[in-house]
């Protein structure tokens, strides 16, 4: 009986130990690989027990060892490094320390064309050949939907049509593929299959463009670029943030603005047909969309309501108003409520949760829509980033 309960016990505490080690590993790759913050800001690490962190360069951040904060001293590159025990270091996070900065809040809808760096794969499929007989030649080389193809037999690739081209052209012989997944660059070989139209075809489902609109979050003059969404833009079948090689801003005409209603989200419909050009998209990443402005006049702003980014911890709850623009019209401000603050967050652009107040806003649009992500929030006469997806009605 003694024996049946310590194996008994034996069992728990190798699942409690099981249990403490997946918790670790999840907490490690919960870390972030970069962060970004201004002169001044404070940055929180989510640790556990055990963790460490310390800073490279004491000039630039000054670690606070008691909570694993730190405090962005003066603006340049650094890391911090988080080990285990301050023995086994685990993790480097690189730390961009920008300058303070002024910018113009805008809140206009643009519209967005993004062309991906290669072609993007966006699913697979069994292909019948001409022999009746069914194939799927991507079995087995290690391609994932999400991945991206960038080059066959070193023959670079920018768009459908040259996939489909230089696949026709091997005539069914193996051809070499460099594909890009998550971080790392790829090689496989694959046979094309021929069909019955003599066409050659890999099996895989393909895109190299995307284009929708959303709102402007910020125009800053010293640089002339712009930072649009809030969020990153994802393929809509990989849920992949798309890696893009170039992009195009251009102007909006709003077609329709859908209410949302409970278990309904509400959406802001335009086009991007024939528009005027406000600039270049040069990057898209999970905090937003970002470029430059090449005609100003597009965007449409006043230039004298340039006013300072604040800093999280200027950020209080209360009272607050949100730009956006939703009749094709100049932005108008309406009345929110902050109702949290996550200052802790240096992981995403979800720094707040928000309720919107205003009757005006709540009738046209029942809350914050698709299409409003980025529009700028303002208090005490500062740019409080934009809103994000973490709001309420």
């Amino acid at each position: 009986m003694k024996s049946k309960s310590n194996k008994f016990l034996i069992k728990i505490l190798l699942v409690f130990f099981l249990l403490i080690i997946y918790i670790y590993v999840l907490a490690i790759t919960t870390l972030p690989d970069q962060l970004v913050v201004f002169e001044g800001e404070k940055i929180s690490i989510k640790t556990l027990l055990g963790f460490n962190v310390r800073t490279r360069d004491e000039d630039t951040i000054e670690t606070i060892s008691n909570n694993n904060q730190a405090i962005s001293k003066t603006t340049g590159k650094t890391a911090l490094e988080v080990s285990l025990f301050n023995t086994i270091n685990i993790k480097n996070v690189d730390v961009d320390v920008l300058p303070r900065t002024k910018v113009i809040p805008v809140g206009n809808i643009a519209g967005l064309k993004l062309y991906t760096n290669g072609v993007l794969v966006v699913g697979m499929s069994e292909i019948e050949g001409a022999d009746n007989k069914k194939y799927k030649p991507y079995e087995n080389t290690g391609i994932k939907e999400g991945d991206t193809i960038i080059k066959i037999n070193e023959q670079q690739i920018n768009s459908t049509d040259e996939l489909i081209q230089t696949v026709n052209l091997s005539g069914g012989k193996d051809i070499e593929i460099k594909y890009i997944h998550g971080e790392e660059t790829k090689e496989c070989s694959i046979s094309p299959v021929k069909t019955s139209d003599s066409q050659y075809k890999l099996g895989l489902w393909v895109r190299d463009s995307a284009a929708g609109v959303g709102t402007v979050s910020f125009y800053e003059p010293s640089t002339k670029t712009f930072g649009a969404l809030g969020h990153g833009i994802t393929d809509i079948d990989t849920n992949e943030l798309i890696n893009i090689a170039s992009g195009e801003f251009v102007t909006t005409r709003i077609l329709n603005v859908t209410k949302g209603e409970s278990g309904t989200p509400g959406k802001i419909q335009g086009t991007v047909e024939n528009q005027r050009n406000i600039g270049k998209i040069y990057k898209n990443t999970k905090f937003g969309i970002y470029g430059k402005v090449d005609n100003l006049a597009s965007l449409n702003i006043d230039t004298s309501k340039e006013m300072e980014v604040a800093l999280r911890e200027e950020i209080a709850t209360g009272k607050a108003a949100i730009l956006c623009s939703l009749d094709n019209q100049k932005p108008q401000e309406y009345e929110i409520e902050i109702e949290k603050i996550y200052k802790e967050n240096n992981y995403d652009n979800k720094s707040m949760q928000i309720k919107v107040t205003d009757q005006r806003l709540i009738e046209k649009t029942g809350g914050i829509i698709q299409g409003m992500s980025g529009s700028p929030i303002i208090q005490n006469g500062k740019f409080c980033r934009s809103s994000n997806p973490c709001t309420s009605k």
